[in-house]
């Protein structure tokens, strides 16, 4: 009986564009004073103090001001640049240029709408003069944005390894190197697509005389970037460059936590924006509190609904018996792997990741478990799955945001976003059937 209050109510409230922190509170409010009458809100008040006063999730509003602060310092738009003069010269080269630069933000900010916000206003108008139409710039920024919670460092991931900590301890640190290849990989079969995309756009128009001379001199003026020039744009995004390093370095060398490198990174950005770049200035300050205290608000409110809403699916054994009933589907594991993988994909069309690791995690981690999986191969398996619903519609938050700044509609970008769900859906096949991919990097360095 709770399960169907809990889950139809919360399905309800989303069917009525109830935002979803608010679906997850108000459905498990009622479940609880359902089952345990009215002083069962003091419980719910409790669990939702408790579940955001913790020392990991301290690492969510730094890593989110650090990703603000370096958009604000002047290191996104170096980074594109330092791309472009090494492989813009190629054929189709701001392809490359936009998902190198989405894999180097995304090792920034950990944030997919962040990563498609910092970088698109820059290379959507790029990849239109390269022949590629503007609804399907859209598309490959927002399927390039979704990189950014696979790349170390992962506000997913950190979330991932809190809720999975109710039932078995999994490192943040192991998790971070683990997302190293996935997101590379997860980078190459975009670039793949998009390589795909853009030849179909050119066969459906003929480009312009002025078209094909502004294309031409684009790619000439790229082949004649001398080395000098390579290496001052290389100096200079150095220190961009630097980040994902002093964060994965400091962590792994026991040098700091990986909550106290989210504070880390914030006084390194603090220290470019200022003192190297010069770029960030005092009047920046109040912008940049005021955004990433926004953004922090919104996941600590999600977190804080969601983690009701989990309480309730592990107290009330609803966990239990789901997992039962999936098991007693097949016993075949792989297509167990499937259906989960079935299952994550359409939540992640609906909800963001936060709240599907609360709601999913307590499910399906037990099924995980029984399966023999490692449990850092469901966590990335799983990230990539709420990655790819970053730019799945209707709820797909990187399609909103790469379509305002494209200036096209979401049912334009919607159409031409298949071929890069498609190549996506491929690599998380791939990780899912292929664990050594997730857990070889790790391994490999000992980290556990």
């Amino acid at each position: 009986m709770e399960a169907i209050i809990l889950f139809g109510l919360f399905f309800l409230l989303l069917l009525l564009r109830v935002p979803i922190a608010i679906s997850l509170a108000a459905a498990s409010i009622v479940t609880l004073i359902t089952s345990m009458g009215f002083s069962s809100i003091e419980i719910a008040a409790d669990i939702m103090y408790t579940s955001v006063a913790k020392f990991t999730l301290l690492a969510i509003p730094f890593f989110v001001i650090a990703g603000v602060i370096m958009e604000y310092a002047g290191i996104s738009k170096r980074l594109i640049h330092l791309a472009d003069v090494f492989v813009g010269h190629r054929k189709s080269g701001i392809i490359l240029v936009t998902v190198m630069t989405a894999i180097f933000f995304a090792a920034i900010s950990g944030s997919g709408p962040a990563t498609v916000a910092a970088i698109g206003g820059i290379l959507t108008p790029a990849l239109v003069k390269n022949g590629m139409k503007k609804e399907s710039a859209a598309a490959l920024l927002a399927s390039s944005g979704s990189i950014g919670i696979i790349i170390p460092p992962s506000i997913a991931l950190i979330v991932f390894a809190v809720v999975a900590g109710d039932q078995i301890a999994v490192s943040i640190g192991r998790l971070f190197i683990a997302g190293i290849i996935p997101g590379i990989l997860l980078g190459i079969a975009l670039i793949a697509a998009a390589l795909y995309v853009k030849k179909k756009d050119m066969s459906e128009r003929a480009l312009t005389d002025s078209e094909k001379h502004i294309e031409q001199e684009i790619s000439a003026a790229a082949e004649k970037v001398p080395l000098p020039e390579k290496m001052k744009a290389l100096y200079d995004a150095i220190w961009g460059l630097l980040i994902p390093i002093i964060i994965l370095g400091g962590i792994y060398g026991g040098i700091f936590t990986p909550t106290e490198s989210a504070v880390v990174a914030v006084f390194y950005g603090l220290f470019v924006g200022v003192f190297v770049y010069k770029e960030l200035k005092l009047k920046d300050v109040k912008k940049i509190l005021i955004a990433s205290s926004v953004q922090t608000a919104t996941v600590m409110f999600i977190v804080s609904a969601a983690s009701v809403f989990a309480y309730l699916i592990t107290t009330e054994q609803i966990a239990q018996q789901i997992a039962d009933g999936l098991l007693g589907l097949t016993d075949n594991k792989y297509i167990i792997l499937l259906l989960i993988n079935l299952l994550l994909l359409i939540a992640g069309a609906f909800m963001d990741a936060i709240s599907a690791f609360y709601i999913f995690v307590p499910i399906l981690l037990p099924v995980m478990l029984f399966l023999d999986v490692d449990p850092t191969v469901f966590g990335l398996m799983m990230t990539v799955n709420l990655a790819i619903g970053l730019f799945t519609p209707p709820v797909g938050v990187n399609l909103y945001v790469a379509s305002g700044q494209a200036n096209v509609t979401l049912n334009q970008i919607t159409k031409r976003i298949i071929p890069f769900f498609i190549a996506s859906v491929a690599v998380l096949l791939l990780i899912t059937y292929i664990p050594a991919i997730t857990t070889f990097l790790p391994d490999l360095l000992g980290v556990k």
